[in-house]
């Protein structure tokens, strides 16, 4: 799953990137609505946003689900080591999609304010940031 999000985050990453590509320069202002450009961005970023937070979100419960089975399996075979070590993976597991949800949290926030950024700078120049 981290692979998958470490891909799904590439637009984060590049941020600045997009916006340098997709918002026109002075020369180009005239062919590009920079207005419909920065809606087209923001919305490409909420549906990023919102399909991971729905996978990691998915990924935390179906794990949840694992863990509370496999204690209740536990609770009747206390002996059993190999259900123990498999119960403790799920947990580890758990533990790092919450991670992921916090991870997740921070990369959406410098996204968001990267772009209000640029975008006050784009249609404000004069204003002070």
């Amino acid at each position: 799953i981290q692979e998958l999000l470490r891909v799904m985050r590439t637009i984060d990453d590049r941020i600045v990137h997009e916006l340098n590509t997709t918002i026109p320069t002075a020369s180009f202002v005239g062919k590009v609505d920079p207005g419909q450009t920065c809606k087209e961005l923001y919305q490409s970023l909420m549906d990023a946003h919102t399909n991971r937070e729905r996978i990691i979100k998915n990924c935390i419960s179906q794990t949840s689900s694992v863990v509370k089975t496999l204690k209740e399996e536990r609770e009747k075979a206390h002996d059993d080591a190999a259900l123990l070590k498999q119960l403790r993976k799920e947990q580890t597991k758990l533990k790092l999609m919450q991670s992921e949800l916090n991870v997740e949290e921070v990369v959406n926030d410098r996204s968001w304010k990267v772009l209000s950024h640029l975008i006050v700078m784009m249609f404000f120049p004069n204003t002070q940031s």
